[in-house]
C-alpha cells in the first residue's frame, strides 16, 4: 500500500524527473519513507520533513539528502533555504494540516504539490492565489481509486515494486511487531505518533 502510494504519486501525478527537488512532508511514516527511497530511485534530489530529529535520521537511513524538523525550524524558511532561488518542484504531503500552506508556499514555477492524507487531523484551507502566482499544480493522489479504474496500469506499477524490492533497493523499515491481542496498544502507539515507518500485527 505505502509503496504502491508512494510511485503512484510520484511517476503517475507529479511525473517527477531526474534533477528535481522533492520534498516529502510526514517522510518517516510508512508512505513518507517509501517516498524518499522511490524519489531517489527516479532520480530526484530529496529533502525529507518530519518532527523529531530521530525520525529524520531514520530518513537519512533511507537516502534522504536533506533534512528539515518542522518542530524547530520554520518549514518555509527551511525549504526556502534548501530550494534556493528555483524552489521546490515536488511537495509530497500525507501530513496536511498547518504545514499545507508553507509548502505550497515553497514551490517553484509550474510546481506539484501532492495531495496524499492528512494525518494531521485538519484539512487545510489554501489559497488560490498562491496557484496562480506560482502557476502550480494541486494534484490529488488516490492510488486504490485509480487502480480499480486502471488495473493493467496497476498491474505494471505492482511489477516494478516487486521487482526493485527483489533486487534490494527498498527496505520497509518495520517499527514493532505486536500480538492481534494487542491492537489496543499499537494503536495508542500509532495515535501518539511514536511510529517510523509501520507497525505489524501477527495472528
Amino acid at each position: 500500500m505505502t509503496y504502491g502510494t508512494s510511485l503512484y504519486a510520484l511517476r503517475e501525478r507529479a511525473q517527477l524527473k531526474p534533477g528535481e527537488t522533492l520534498a516529502v512532508l510526514g517522510a518517516s511514516g510508512g508512505t513518507g519513507l517509501a517516498a524518499i527511497e522511490i524519489g531517489k530511485l527516479m532520480g530526484a534530489r530529496v529533502i525529507a520533513c518530519a518532527s523529531s530529529d530521530e525520525k529524520l535520521a531514520v530518513a537519512r537511513e533511507h537516502g534522504a539528502d536533506e533534512t528539515v524538523n518542522y518542530a524547530g525550524e520554520n518549514l518555509r524558511d527551511a525549504l526556502r533555504r534548501l530550494g534556493g532561488e528555483h524552489g521546490i518542484d515536488v511537495v509530497y504531503d500525507p501530513v496536511g494540516g498547518p504545514y499545507a500552506e508553507p509548502a505550497v508556499r515553497s514551490l517553484a514555477w509550474l510546481g506539484r504539490y501532492l495531495v496524499v492524507g492528512f494525518t494531521a487531523g485538519e484539512i487545510p484551507n489554501l489559497p488560490l492565489n498562491l496557484v496562480l502566482l506560482k502557476s502550480c499544480d494541486i494534484r490529488g493522489v488516490f492510488w486504490g481509486s485509480w487502480g480499480k479504474r486502471e488495473p493493467r496500469a496497476l498491474r505494471a506499477l505492482l511489477t516494478d515494486i516487486v521487482r526493485w524490492c527483489a533486487e534490494g533497493k527498498l527496505k520497509v523499515h518495520v517499527h514493532a511487531v505486536y500480538p492481534l491481542a494487542e491492537i489496543v496498544t499499537a494503536l495508542g502507539v500509532i495515535a501518539d505518533r511514536k511510529v517510523i515507518g509501520k507497525i505489524v500485527l501477527r495472528l
